[in-house]
């Protein structure tokens, strides 16, 4: 036992303020754990999580912003505690959902574990012939494969025991390559680590989610780390034979990305482009790597879907305007969707602007993060390549974010440093070069213990920090599912016979796309508009027609669920009242059965005419 007598007068007070970061940590974390017990997720309205949350949740992200301001300022603070308060962000941002909904978020990520459990079934990958559109799934498999044989694996019933925690997963795999990327420039902690900061709360998108795009995001910042710091152009025998070893390495993430994502190695191949037109990364083997191994895999296995789908890439080319609008059925409709998405882009918008001071302001950043720069340049020119379905503009600012974040943070800093910097001053003399003189200025009132300067930057991460919260959960009504809709779902389809039709107002729904290669589907709001107004007026009568083709002892099922009419009303398509006409329309006409009932939608089936 140690004899605190012995210990010197100062050890207490030093260990003291050692520990001191665990102390906002802990309150913050103790306060999130508060506010998820006392939030109630039952009955959410038009501002998603952001109306439902407790309001100690805000308060623990308050403390946890201002703790980390504190630590990471700090020049002697270990790295270890910036890294805590980065994890402690991600579990207030990623796992809230997770903890609090007791159903997987997001239609997609529904849809991506009815293509793992495709896999499993048929034990194989299958043609357009046989999946129709889904097809496209078998094309890009890497993801999906993966996932099938990590299901196995763990010896799970399917990737839905797991996927509400994918979020978190996928971000914390992000700050790996983050760091390496930011370190290849800095050594500066606190320059590393607000910009990381700035990127947890910049990610607003939702790319994190239970899909391919999460993993390739990932694989693709692995890639610019290893071209960052191992294909500097330094030179030299040992640099030049050590490079064999880096290219496989490059070669089997850019493969990895290759196969189980469409559109992130076109994002791979321009910055890499932009990359290799610098002095210092002026080399060519990675671009032409990537180049090779994606072009191999369009022209075999990913030829089908090009193909089909080459004439409408082709006239998006150069058509901005088009790439860019949300247009109909992607249009926020509603206070809380307006109020949400404009979160959202005051958020994007707000890194944009810290970024460019960055850049403005910090002087030595523009010549030693050059490369940095491009990299967050290089994905502007896709605007112009495709619209993504409507997702263009986000994407771009996902792979816009890394390098944005780096110079949003050196805008939050009163002067940064750079390891070509440091390493040009020791060349010089030895010694970094002294600090230019200030120009006298007037002095300004103080509150104490800062100054007003010194209070801008915490004021300003803690307003990105909180914007976060609307802009990733803004639109909870429409990506949760209670498990109501999800047992209501789980009936149609445990009844549902081969070559069944199941009509809907649209993919909104858990399990839409379940069992996809023996059940066809048909989401009457992406038809035409003239068709959706028929339906409007006489909602029974057309949508029975629509449905009589299916043949015995196929069934045709007609599905309303409360995750359709949310996406509907907040996407500017139909309004409640008017789902709600066609729901009393179809349960008053005698063509209709009613097969199930419950808080979160009905169930019919057509019944066959007479």
């Amino acid at each position: 036992m140690t004899d605190l007598s012995d210990l010197a007068p100062a050890a207490w007070p030093a260990r003291a303020a050692a520990a001191w970061p665990a102390v906002p940590l802990i309150a913050a974390l103790a306060l999130w754990a508060y506010a998820i017990r006392h939030t109630d997720v039952s009955a959410l309205d038009d501002f998603g999580l952001l109306s439902a949350l407790h309001p100690t949740f805000w308060a623990g992200l308050g403390v946890l912003t201002a703790g980390f301001w504190a630590t990471a300022r700090h020049p002697r603070r270990p790295d270890g505690w910036s890294l805590a308060y980065v994890l402690g962000l991600l579990v207030m941002e990623r796992a809230t959902q997770a903890v609090l909904y007791p159903a997987p978020l997001y239609a997609w990520a529904w849809k991506h574990d009815a293509v793992i459990d495709h896999l499993l079934t048929s034990g194989g990958l299958q043609t357009a012939d046989q999946l129709g559109d889904m097809a496209v799934y078998d094309q890009w498999p890497g993801f999906f494969a993966a996932q099938a044989a990590l299901v196995r694996l763990l010896g799970v019933d399917n990737a839905a025991m797991y996927m509400a925690w994918w979020p978190l997963v996928s971000s914390v795999v992000l700050l790996l390559p983050l760091l390496l990327i930011y370190r290849t420039f800095t050594a500066d902690r606190r320059l590393i680590w607000t910009a990381v900061w700035l990127f947890c709360v910049g990610n607003w998108v939702g790319q994190d989610y239970f899909s391919p795009q999460s993993v390739a995001f990932a694989l693709h910042l692995g890639v610019i780390a290893v071209v960052l710091r191992r294909f500097g152009g330094r030179g030299g025998r040992r640099g030049r034979s050590g490079q064999a070893v880096w290219t496989v390495l490059l070669s089997v993430l850019v493969t990895a990305v290759v196969v189980s994502h469409q559109l992130t190695p076109g994002m791979l191949v321009v910055t890499l482009v932009a990359l290799a037109f610098t002095r210092r990364h002026r080399h060519w083997v990675p671009v032409i790597t990537t180049v090779v191994l994606f072009l191999a895999w369009c022209l075999t296995a990913a030829l089908p879907f090009l193909s089909a789908a080459m004439p409408d890439m082709i006239r998006s080319i150069g058509d901005v305007g088009a790439n860019v609008e949300t247009g109909y059925g992607a249009t926020p409709t509603g206070t809380g969707a307006v109020a949400t998405s404009w979160a959202a882009r005051l958020l994007s918008g707000s890194v944009l602007l810290l970024a460019l001071a960055g850049v403005l302001r910090q002087r030595v950043l523009r010549r030693r993060a050059l490369p940095l720069l491009l990299v967050a340049a290089a994905p502007l020119p896709m605007f112009a390549a495709s619209s993504y379905g409507s997702e263009m503009i986000f994407r771009v600012l996902l792979f816009m974010l890394p390098g944005a974040a780096f110079f949003a943070a050196a805008a939050l800093l009163p002067k940064v440093r750079t390891l070509a910097g440091e390493a040009a001053a020791r060349e010089a003399g030895g010694h970094a070069p002294p600090a230019p003189a200030r120009r006298r200025r007037l002095p300004l009132p103080s509150l104490p213990p800062l100054r007003y300067a010194a209070w801008a930057p915490l004021l300003a991460l803690l307003a990105v920090t909180f914007a976060f919260v609307p802009s990733y959960s803004g639109k909870d009504r429409i990506n949760y599912f209670p498990p109501a809709e999800v047992a209501l779902v789980r009936q149609l389809f445990d009844r549902a016979p081969d070559d069944s039709l199941v009509v809907a107002a649209n993919r909104n729904y858990p399990l839409a796309y379940e069992q996809y290669w023996r059940v066809d589907h048909y989401w009457f709001l992406d038809d035409d508009r003239s068709h959706v107004d028929e339906i409007v007026r006489d909602p029974a009568t057309v949508l029975a027609r629509d449905m009589a083709a299916v043949e015995a002892p196929a069934g045709a099922y007609f599905l309303l669920t409360q995750g359709q009419v949310a996406n509907s009303e907040m996407n500017g398509q139909l309004d409640e009242a008017q789902l709600r006409r066609v729901r009393e329309s179809v349960a008053s006409s005698s063509r209709f059965e009613l097969l199930a009932e419950n808080s979160a939608g009905v169930l019919y089936a057509l019944r066959p005419a007479s």
